[in-house]
């Protein structure tokens, strides 16, 4: 006697389903940005969402690399003035995003003992050079073909940042983009101390 096959009735599904399920998402999003339990810091029209910074305490490592002029300079010649260290590289969008805000920062407060070092990671002389000259950059860049300062710092996600007291303490340090609200209000402190 052969076997009975029970065959389901195929049911179909309701369209509505995954719509709903989107925006009930879409909704916890924008609930979670409403109500600030984001760590960024928004803009106020100087470049997009911001990363805070963390304060950390521990000094600033020993790190000399050559400029793109061809000069060793170490992290310790710019001791007594607060050092922001940013670690970047030219295909990078976000390090590209930040540095008309960095530009912009450092030639208002270069007088009062402010310097950025912008430290390129792995690119040639010349192809960082055409980078400084596009877009107009005044602070120095230095070359690190082999990653010696993202090992310094032990964080090889670009871009990042330290800030350097005039001690030689680094005070602050943060991941991704930065804007110009959180230069105003984490590291504009530092340079009246």
């Amino acid at each position: 006697m052969p076997k009975k096959v029970h065959r389901r009735k195929k049911q179909k599904q309701n369209p509505f389903v995954p719509i709903a399920v989107g925006l009930f998402l879409v909704g916890i999003a924008a609930v979670l940005i409403a109500s600030g339990n984001t760590k960024s810091t928004p803009d106020s029209g100087s470049g997009g969402i911001s990363i805070s910074p963390v304060e950390v305490n521990f000094p600033a490592p020993e790190l000399s690399l050559e400029n793109i002029n061809g000069i060793t300079e170490s992290l310790a010649d710019y001791r007594g003035k607060v050092v922001l260290v940013n670690n970047w590289a030219t295909w990078c969008p976000p390090c590209k995003a930040e540095m008309p805000t960095l530009e912009a920062y450092f030639e208002e407060h270069a007088s009062k003992g402010f310097s950025i070092i912008a430290i390129e990671a792995g690119d040639s002389r010349d192809i960082v050079s055409q980078f400084v000259e596009q877009y107009k950059l005044h602070f120095q860049v230095w070359l690190d073909p082999s990653g010696t300062s993202l090992r310094a710092f032990g964080n090889g996600t670009l871009p990042n940042s330290y800030v350097i007291d005039r001690t030689g303490t680094v005070r602050l340090a943060w991941t991704g983009e930065v804007n110009r609200d959180v230069l105003e209000i984490y590291v504009t402190p530092l340079l009246t101390e």
